[in-house]
């Protein structure tokens, strides 16, 4: 049996260990904005992370193998991101147009015009089909640019299309309208004046210092204050609530499920902190609309004292190990190796990769993280690799919350504002991803460019293959049993915003061997938590702890995937199985069974959907003009593959979300694709969710989804209502979610068939004696292991490096350690 087998893995054990998020730092004393804060990593005691020098060792008997091997790319990457030195570049090329009258970065103030963000402009599809598929011309190269506009008494964010790239006497700076559905390049902004309005709200604390200390047990300046983003009402009054939320002890960083239930209102309408106003506490339930009202209620007698939490006893909300330990528990745990070269090729000047009948290149912006771009997949029917999906990516991911008090009921976090970009986290060895020891999986840096400042987080995606533990194939007769390795191939990375798991999430692509791609989130962390009123908190969550409320929440992260199945023009196909009653020739009564309808999702109006109920029906892009050898039309399935895939928001018409997320309401959506609707949502949406520059719904418009070029949006994720198991933070266990693409009558067979991984047995069924093992070409293994090798040194984890971009000076750059 070992010659069965090309690689030993010894076991699969693919760890997804989260590290919480380091408490928010706010940019005016004791308020925040809630806490979506970028994550720093410090090492005090290297003893408590790395194995002890008296654990026995295994002696060296072998080198590590070779590393990736490596691959010519077939063309330029023509969806990079950009390059530090051309988004220097791009910021320089502004700062000379005295029209947008900016001010380096470093140095703004709330009434100073400044730089957010430069990104890649993925090119138009049409002209990178035509270069990548023949000899069309490499397609232009273009920057998008976020200028946050505070010169003003309404401040506003300008998006900026630049190039061509590099910048020349040609480049332009133009109004970035055209992703637009309401044809527009600019939204407004309700936060240039953070830390006046965080004073101001200190201010009004401050009027009720003795109560607070009562309450709270700490001076209102002890405690951190966040809460809601500053947003016009339906009157056009700007507001806000903040709470106070108790600071964690020790390195656990758990503020989000410390809070004290102190809640205030202010109006921060307009510029001019003279006509602010003071808008009423919150407390228990209870609203009170001055502080006077709060003063003689918390001095009347009937006073309701809900329970406070201790926030200095770390014993329930730290992470670190507790309890009795378990059996065998210090005997190391199994790890997967990869003794032998990797079986994978990675051209990392291009982010091109090729795995067994798979190729693609990858992409990583700010907004959205990392995407994959012209994903092709070879059979034995093809000469050579043909697309099947020309972008998969997350597009956006929606935490929707719900409660009694203010601030959860008005939560609803857009997270690409945030950035999944700026917010992944370099993968931590032997626990995000296997390490790099004998040659198990291979990292990509990544770069995004945020407020002048171009940041690296180096080990951001990881590359490797698995044994998934579970066959691929598997067939058992009398006489013989023949059996197939299900060997994976993952692309992961991992992005934390905030505290809270929404979001620390691992982003998973998984490609299988017969042609399968599954796109997977799984969550872990900190959980947001509400305070436990005396009354009415029971109908939104668990009492979880003293004090405390699992706060009630749903998660929809989206995700674009643009199919193209034997070219660009496909159809949308569903075929659902439906009872029926029948009479059959051969019946002398009608039967009831079932039979499979057809039918093509003919336009827009129709192209938002929800998986069939008790998974009775198949989505399909096919290609209906170029059908199969017996009729059939060529395509790819899309379907949940595990957790909560196909989830969509439970509150409907959300009062938060307001016109800024229509992507939420179904499970799947297809669309005719246009170049001008990149992306399901966009990442200032935020700043004005009744006008967003990106309103979902005005993609569909009853255009033709037959032998259309199609772009479908699925959803991922999960509701969430936390319980005790959630403390001290939610496991990914459960909180995991999948949706695959699989051929479907795309191909003549099983295209795993290819695979050397695979045996077939031949036995006597009288004596079971085995007389023959195929093996197909796998190799046998050989060698030993440096098994000590394997133990990871978590010290050398590398943060993320910056490098200044205005003023920019390639041969001589700053580089400051985040």
């Amino acid at each position: 049996m070992g010659s069965l087998a090309a690689f030993l893995l010894l076991l699969l054990l693919v760890g997804n260990f989260q590290l919480s998020l380091a408490a928010p730092r706010p940019r005016a004393p004791s308020i925040q904005h809630p806490p979506r804060t970028p994550f720093r990593l410090l090492v005090a005691n290297a003893s408590a992370v790395n194995a002890s020098p008296n654990t026995p060792r295994v002696n060296v008997l072998v080198a590590e193998p070779a590393g990736a091997p490596t691959v010519s790319s077939p063309k330029q990457n023509v969806f990079a991101a950009l390059t530090t030195a051309e988004a220097a570049s791009v910021v320089q090329f502004l700062h000379q147009d005295a029209n947008i009258n900016l001010t380096a970065t470093a140095n703004a103030g709330p009434w100073d015009n400044s730089i957010a963000s430069v990104q890649t402009v993925y090119p138009n599809k049409a002209l990178s089909i035509d270069y990548l598929d023949g000899s069309g011309v490499v397609p232009p190269r273009y920057a998008r640019v976020s200028v946050n506009v505070q010169a003003t008494e309404e401040p506003y964010v300008e998006h900026y299309l630049v190039g061509p790239l590099p910048i020349s006497n040609s480049s332009t700076a133009v109004p970035y309208t055209s992703i637009s559905s309401q044809n527009t390049s600019r939204i407004r902004m309700y936060t240039s004046d953070f830390d006046a309005t965080s004073s101001y709200a200190m201010g009004q604390a401050e009027l009720i210092s003795d109560i607070i200390q009562d309450l709270l047990g700490a001076p209102g300046a002890n405690f951190d204050w966040w809460g809601t983003e500053p947003l016009p009402d339906s009157t056009g009054r700007v507001t806000q609530w903040l709470e106070a939320w108790a600071p964690p002890s020790g390195p656990f960083d758990a503020q989000t499920i410390l809070p004290t239930g102190l809640q205030l209102k202010t109006d921060i309408t307009g510029r001019d902190p003279s006509k602010w106003s003071f808008g009423g506490w919150w407390f228990n339930n209870l609203f009170y609309p001055s502080h006077d009202a709060f003063r003689s209620a918390w001095n009347s007698s009937g006073f309701a004292r809900p329970p406070r939490m201790n926030a200095s006893d770390t014993a329930w909300y730290g992470t670190d190990r507790v309890g009795e330990q378990l059996p065998f528990d210090t005997i190391p745990p199994p790890r997967s190796v990869q003794p032998k070269s990797q079986r994978f090729a990675v051209n990392k000047e291009q982010n091109y990769v090729e795995w067994g009948p798979f190729s693609f290149f990858l992409s990583f912006t700010r907004d959205t993280g990392f995407r994959l771009f012209d994903i092709r997949f070879g059979t034995s029917d093809d000469s050579e690799k043909k697309r099947i999906i020309y972008e998969l990516g997350l597009d956006e991911a929606v935490a929707h919350y719900a409660g009694i008090d203010p601030v959860q009921s008005s939560t609803a976090y857009l997270d690409s504002m945030y950035g999944f970009g700026s917010m992944t986290l370099g993968a931590l060895p032997d626990y995000d991803c296997p390490r790099r020891v004998f040659s198990y999986a291979t990292f990509l840096d990544a770069t995004y460019h945020a407020n002048e400042v171009s940041t690296t987080h180096t080990n951001a995606i990881c590359l490797f293959e698995a044994d998934t533990g579970y066959l691929m194939q598997r067939h058992s007769s009398d006489t013989g049993l023949s059996a197939t390795k299900n060997i994976a191939f993952t692309v992961r990375s991992v992005s934390t915003i905030g505290n809270c798991e929404s979001l620390i999430d691992t982003f998973d692509y998984v490609f299988y061997l017969d042609g399968s791609i599954e796109t997977v989130v799984r969550a872990s962390g900190y959980i947001q938590t509400a305070a436990w009123a005396t009354t009415g908190s029971e109908s939104y969550g668990y009492n979880i702890h003293s004090g405390l409320s699992g706060s009630m929440h749903d998660h929809v992260l989206t995700f674009k995937c643009d199919v193209d199945i034997l070219g660009t023009a496909n159809s949308f196909l569903k075929h659902t199985l439906v009872p029926a009653q029948v009479t059959y020739p051969w019946s002398t009564e009608a039967r009831s069974t079932m039979q499979l309808q057809k039918e093509t999702v003919a336009n827009e109006d129709q192209g938002k959907l929800n998986w069939p109920d008790n998974g009775s029906g198949m989505f399909v892009v096919a290609n209906v003009e170029k059908p199969n050898a017996f009729g059939e039309s060529p395509g790819f399935l899309i379907k949940p593959s595990r957790g909560g895939a196909g989830k969509y928001l439970t509150v409907q018409n959300s009062s938060n979300l307001k016109e800024a997320g229509h992507f939420t309401s179904n499970h799947l959506f297809v669309a005719q694709r246009k170049d001008t609707e990149p992306f399901a949502s966009h990442s200032d949406n935020v700043n004005d969710p009744g006008n967003p520059i990106v309103n979902f719904n005005d993609f569909f418009n009853s255009e033709s989804l037959e032998q259309q070029d199609l772009v479908l949006w699925f959803n991922l994720g999960m509701s969430h209502v936390p319980h005790q198991g959630d403390l001290p933070n939610t496991v990914m266990t459960t909180a995991q979610s999948g949706v695959v693409i699989t051929p479907h009558n795309y191909l003549s067979n099983d295209a795993s068939r290819r695979t050397n991984q695979m045996t077939r047995l031949t036995f006597s069924a009288d004596t079971g004696i085995v007389s023959d093992v195929a093996s197909f070409g796998a190799v046998a293994l050989t060698g030993s292991l440096n098994l000590a090798a394997l133990q990871p040194n978590l010290t050398s984890y590398a943060p993320d490096t910056n490098v200044r971009k205005f003023p920019f000076n390639p041969a001589d750059a700053t580089r400051i350690r985040a």
